[in-house]
């Protein structure tokens, strides 16, 4: 059903061809993913992209069998968090539409190992994406990206990091420096009244650090804040002999705090301690490293290596 013309879906498409498999409607003008589209339940390939999509209804997420999602070049703004419930979703590919953010439950797509998000107008990667245990290809080229999450390339799945032409981005986290990495269009100046985010100087290079920390230690600074220690020992008892941080209620702590203990702003790139508000950064220029011949030594990227400590900044090196 591509190049048709199309509008809408027939309501009573999963009544005629409730054993479908695939589904093709990409180059049609289909504005509104209608929800009928939740009872295709043995679909496992849908394609719309080339389209005029401006609404991707919730029932989305009852294609439990849904593999490959295809919704490139389109004009959505959002994506509804129940794609969160496509446990099999091994393809996502949403490039080319005008979504500011990700879907908040993408993480839980435990099977994801392809996302495209290229051309959006995304600032910020939720940290949860980190969590992404299969993910193996991440490209987020054409963005708005000035910072990238502490932990993403921390898991051994994940080899492939593209976020070229984000203008503004100038800080790779130090996991990524032994994967594929595409960040050609990346570094431009920025003026700081631009932005409300903490950022970190060495010498010309200044980076931008996540939104979520709250402050930037040094090698002077010998004595961790009181709320990181507290928040460090809580996860330590809850997360070691309980696995399960559920029992904490909200009345206990912030939802912002028992959000923190689920989710750590990032582990340290020394030593893998979480980190909650506190980080120590440390640059490494990218023109200082082997990297620096796919761009001809001229780039403002550095990698940057977020610590959790005094101690372990000191003792942190990329090259060695």
């Amino acid at each position: 059903m591509k190049r048709n013309s199309l509008t809408t879906l027939p309501e009573n498409l999963a009544q005629k061809l409730p054993n479908l498999v695939e589904l093709y409607l990409h180059s049609n003008n289909i504005v509104v993913v209608p929800e009928a589209i939740g009872s295709l339940v043995k679909l496992q390939c849908l394609d719309l992209s080339d389209n005029a999509l401006e609404i991707v209804c919730p029932e989305i997420g009852r294609l439990r069998a849904l593999r490959h999602l295809r919704l490139a070049n389109n004009q959505l703004q959002f994506l509804p968090p129940e794609v969160g419930d496509l446990k099999e979703l091994q393809t996502l590919d949403i490039s080319t539409n005008r979504l500011l953010t990700l879907p908040e439950r993408l993480h839980l797509c435990l099977s994801l190992q392809y996302l495209t998000v290229d051309r959006n107008r995304l600032w910020c990667v939720p940290r949860h994406l980190c969590q992404l245990p299969s993910l193996n290809e991440l490209s987020m080229a054409g963005n708005r990206l000035a910072f990238l999450p502490l932990d993403l390339g921390r898991s051994r799945e994940l080899q492939y990091v593209y976020v070229d032409n984000n203008v503004h981005l100038k800080g790779l986290p130090s996991y990524l420096y032994n994967k594929v990495i595409g960040c050609s269009g990346c570094g431009a100046p920025i003026q700081v009244s631009e932005v409300k985010l903490l950022s970190f100087s060495s010498g010309q290079l200044t980076v931008f650090l996540p939104a979520e920390v709250k402050a930037i230690g040094t090698e002077k600074d010998h004595v961790l804040p009181l709320q990181e220690l507290a928040m460090r020992s809580l996860h330590h008892t809850y997360h070691s002999f309980l696995k399960d941080l559920d029992f904490l209620s909200p009345i206990s702590l912030p939802r912002s705090l028992l959000e923190l203990l689920h989710c750590p702003l990032g582990h340290c790139h020394r030593c893998s301690e979480p980190m909650f508000t506190i980080v120590y950064p440390k640059l490494f220029p990218l023109r200082e490293t082997p990297m620096a011949g796919l761009h001809q030594g001229r780039t403002t990227v550095s990698f940057v290596a977020y610590c959790c400590s005094t101690q372990c900044l000191q003792t942190f090196d990329l090259l060695s």
